[in-house]
């Protein structure tokens, strides 16, 4: 039961941390501000975003559900990462944890949304701004992908959590995107003033996660791999 909550508190933390990433968080400034400008009604903002974030937090489920069920119900994967999970899970923990820090970078390719695209999409109504939250959600940056591919994948395959666990971090992805879908409806000044104060707080939280990914890896390799710790 524990071992399952830590999980759980994991996951949401992971999307909290790719939501508000400087890529993504940038991305979902830039989209909100978008669909505010097409709906002048308070209340129709607060909607699009939520059905905008709706739409980021399905595409991160359904991704995450389809690698984890894949890798899973593939026998000699599966055999494989039962046996081996905790061993390799050390040396990603460390990688992710210096990808975090920048003490290493990745090169990731991205999806680029262009404005036109943008219109057109949104020029659907509310379920435009689904569909728009669902194409960025896919245009991954190195961060985003280290804290996805590298983090949240490796931990629902060793809990073997093909929905519960990329649930939870769908929601953690949507926190944020809700919270500045709000404040735009009510006004823009507080989303400048909020963007640059969660891009400080995200340097920190970063830096800390970071850090508990490089210790925790550490670990895991001492017990696992090495068995210096038992």
């Amino acid at each position: 039961m524990d071992t399952i909550l830590i999980s759980g508190i994991s996951a949401l933390w992971l999307g909290i941390m790719t939501s508000i990433s400087p890529c993504p968080l940038a991305t979902n400034i830039a989209a909100i501000s978008f669909i505010g400008k097409r709906f002048s009604s308070p209340r129709m903002v607060t909607i699009t975003g939520l059905v905008y974030t709706l739409g980021r937090m399905i595409a991160y489920m359904l991704l995450s559900v389809i690698v984890v069920e894949s890798l899973l119900t593939i026998p000699s994967v599966s055999n494989f990462l039962q046996k081996y999970m905790n061993r390799i899970l050390g040396p990603i923990l460390i990688i992710v944890g210096m990808s975090l820090l920048e003490l290493i970078r990745f090169s990731t390719s991205s999806i680029s949304v262009s404005e036109n695209l943008q219109k057109r999409v949104i020029s659907f109504g509310i379920i435009g701004a689904g569909l728009l939250g669902i194409i960025f959600a896919l245009s991954f940056c190195p961060i985003s992908a280290a804290l996805f591919f590298g983090s949240l994948i490796p931990l629902a395959m060793q809990q073997q959590s093909v929905v519960l666990l990329p649930f939870l971090y769908g929601i953690g992805t949507a926190i944020p995107v809700l919270i500045f879908a709000m404040l735009l409806s009510i006004s823009s000044t507080l989303v400048s003033k909020t963007f640059s104060k969660l891009t400080q707080f995200e340097l920190w939280t970063r830096r800390i996660t970071g850090v508990v990914f490089i210790l925790v890896g550490i670990y895991y390799c001492l017990v696992y791999i090495f068995r210096i710790l038992t």
